[in-house]
């Protein structure tokens, strides 16, 4: 992304209240917080003519558009898989504004993730009643137990163990300090609740040798990004954050969203 470097930025960030149960559509969540993410950026519905989201996402850009006031599109991108997907929403934004294919990108992800699809459960009809390439994928790695993501990352949480010699209690510091900055959000489920080490290490296995505090929340909310030109850029109320570079990668012989 060398050419692309600085050229766009991200100018304004939204995001829903996350809960248990929000008691909103999926649709209505996305809308929420692209709407806060262009009341943080300067800039109206009108000023947007592009969107990207990840192809885990309920809310097709057509949809969002309608329901966030936004009148036309000239750019608009699914980007494969799940949380990986993040850098790549990124790139794409990055790329569509620098090439002058879009003015403005919104970036955006919604999910009633606790109250409704939980990704944290097994689900089986991704592998048995899904007659595509990513249902041949799901059930060769289905039968071997790695339906989660805890279960897929388990190992290779424990081949990263054995390699470096990392122990639980070092992923545990990770997710303490995680968890340190994210309770500071007042919109988080856990706001003002910071986690120890003491409590990472006694909370149950998920999948050896994670626990569940090496995880993240499964939590109802949405969240959004405005990305347009480092030039536009200069004129809007917030400082912006100029993109330096995003990646996206698929490795050798890869499976789904992770590569055993």
């Amino acid at each position: 992304m060398t050419a692309l470097s600085r050229r766009a930025a991200i100018v304004g960030i939204g995001a829903t209240d996350f809960s248990k149960d929000s008691g909103r559509s999926e649709l209505r969540l996305a809308a929420e917080a692209v709407t806060a993410a262009l009341a943080d950026a300067g800039l109206t519905p009108a000023d947007v003519d592009g969107l990207t989201t990840f192809t885990m996402d309920t809310n097709t850009q057509a949809a969002v558009a309608r329901a966030a006031g936004i009148p036309s599109l000239k750019f608009f991108s699914n980007i494969p898989f799940g949380g990986g997907a993040a850098a790549a929403t990124v790139q794409q934004a990055a790329m569509a504004v620098a090439t002058g294919i879009a003015d403005v990108v919104v970036a955006y992800r919604a999910f009633n993730e606790r109250s409704g699809n939980r990704f944290g459960q097994f689900a089986t009809h991704l592998a048995t009643g899904n007659p595509t390439s990513s249902g041949v994928d799901n059930a060769f790695s289905y039968t071997h137990g790695l339906g989660t993501p805890a279960a897929q990352v388990a190992m290779v949480a424990r081949r990263y163990m054995h390699v470096y010699g990392a122990t639980s209690a070092d992923f545990g510091r990770v997710a303490v300090a995680d968890r340190k900055h994210a309770a500071v959000n007042p919109a988080a489920h856990f706001y003002g609740k910071p986690i120890t080490l003491e409590e990472h290490q006694a909370s149950r296995w998920i999948a050896e040798p994670l626990h569940l505090l090496d995880c993240c929340q499964e939590t109802d909310g949405g969240v959004a990004i405005v990305v347009t030109s480092a030039e536009r850029a200069k004129d809007l109320p917030n400082t912006p954050a100029l993109i330096a570079g995003a990646a996206q990668g698929s490795g050798a012989d890869q499976y789904v969203m992770t590569s055993y």
